[in-house]
C-alpha cells in the first residue's frame, strides 16, 4: 500500500510505499495514479522522466519552471540519500514563501510530490545519489528559472558544511528571491 501525507506545505505531498522484503532482495509499488488521485484530489498525467546522477555535497537548485510552463514533479532516489527542499513560490498560496525539507533515499523509498509553482532542490549526503523524477509537463529552455539556494528569504537549513557544497556556474549565480521580483 502507498502511503501519501500531507506535507506542511499546501498541495505538496509525502509518499512512502510500502517495501516487501525477502532473500532474493526487495519488491515496492512506487507509485500508483488511482490512489494519488484519491488521497490528494490532484489529477496528474506525467509526461517526463528525468534522472542525474551526483556525487557527495552537489547542490542542485532551487529549480522551477515559470508560466504556463510550470512543472509539477515526483521525485526519488533511486541510489543513495540525499535531503530534497521546495519552496512554494505561489504568491496566492497560505504556505507562500514557506519551505519543506526532506531525507530521500534507497533505504526509505519516499518520494515528494513537488507542485507546479514550487522551487526544488537537493543537495547529495551519500557518496553518489542517483535521482529520478517525473514530470507533468515537458522541459522548455525559455521558461528554466531559478533562485539562489542559500537566499535569506526562505532561511533553509541545508545540514552540510556550506564550504565543502559543489555547485554548477548556473546554480552559483541565480538570483535571489527579491531579484526575481516574484
Amino acid at each position: 500500500m502507498l502511503e501519501i501525507e500531507q506535507t506542511p506545505l499546501k498541495d505538496c505531498f509525502l509518499l512512502k510505499p510500502s517495501v516487501f522484503r525477502d532473500h532474493r532482495g526487495t519488491f515496492l509499488e512506487s507509485f500508483s495514479q488511482r490512489r494519488f488521485e484519491e488521497v490528494t484530489g490532484l489529477e496528474m498525467e506525467f509526461v517526463q522522466d528525468n534522472q542525474s546522477s551526483s556525487k557527495k555535497g552537489v547542490l542542485r537548485g532551487l529549480h522551477f519552471q515559470k508560466g504556463k510552463f510550470a512543472q509539477s514533479k515526483l521525485v526519488r532516489t533511486v541510489v543513495g540519500k540525499v535531503l530534497d527542499v521546495v519552496v512554494d513560490l505561489r504568491p496566492d498560496s497560505p504556505t507562500y514563501k514557506k519551505s519543506f525539507k526532506v531525507v530521500l533515499s534507497d533505504e526509505n523509498h519516499h518520494q515528494l510530490f513537488v507542485p507546479a509553482g514550487f522551487a526544488h532542490g537537493f543537495l547529495t549526503l551519500s557518496e553518489i545519489s542517483v535521482f529520478a523524477y517525473k514530470c507533468d509537463q515537458y522541459f522548455h529552455k525559455d521558461a528554466d528559472a531559478g533562485v539562489y539556494y542559500n537566499d535569506p528569504t526562505f532561511n533553509i537549513d541545508w545540514e552540510f558544511p556550506e564550504d565543502e557544497l559543489i555547485l554548477s556556474e548556473k546554480d552559483a549565480h541565480l538570483p535571489t528571491f527579491k531579484e526575481l521580483g516574484l
